[in-house]
């Protein structure tokens, strides 16, 4: 069992983020099981980089929570727990990682366009 003394998100910032996620008992259609528990799952997929296939079984199914964490990238609900927080100074992490962001494949070193030119200094030596 994963020990709560570990996790991320304390009861102060909890009580922030808490109203911002989809699933409480007010909003319409299925109420969420435990939305802190994901946040922390996503928290320690972050962390330790790992695959989600590794996310530890107290977590639940890593395929759940990963097509969970993707409705939940799409639907917004991170910037505006981001913005939430972002003013918050004991909240020290910006969490960002290729699922969120995607670069152009010449950006990884790809084959193709322009080679590389001398910079103006050395080409003037």
């Amino acid at each position: 069992m994963l020990e709560q003394g570990r996790f991320v998100v304390g009861d102060a910032v909890w009580e922030k983020v808490a109203p911002l996620l989809p699933g409480k008992a007010s909003d319409p259609g299925t109420t969420a099981r435990d939305n802190r528990l994901f946040l922390e799952a996503v928290l320690w997929r972050v962390r330790t980089g790992s695959p989600w296939r590794d996310l530890p079984g107290e977590f639940g199914r890593w395929n759940s929570v990963f097509q969970r964490f993707r409705r939940w990238v799409k639907g917004g609900i991170f910037e505006r727990v981001f913005a939430c927080l972002s003013g918050e100074p004991d909240f020290e992490y910006a969490l960002i990682d290729g699922t969120i962001v995607t670069a152009h494949q010449k950006a990884s070193g790809a084959r193709g366009g322009p080679g590389a030119k001398p910079s103006a200094a050395r080409a003037a030596a």
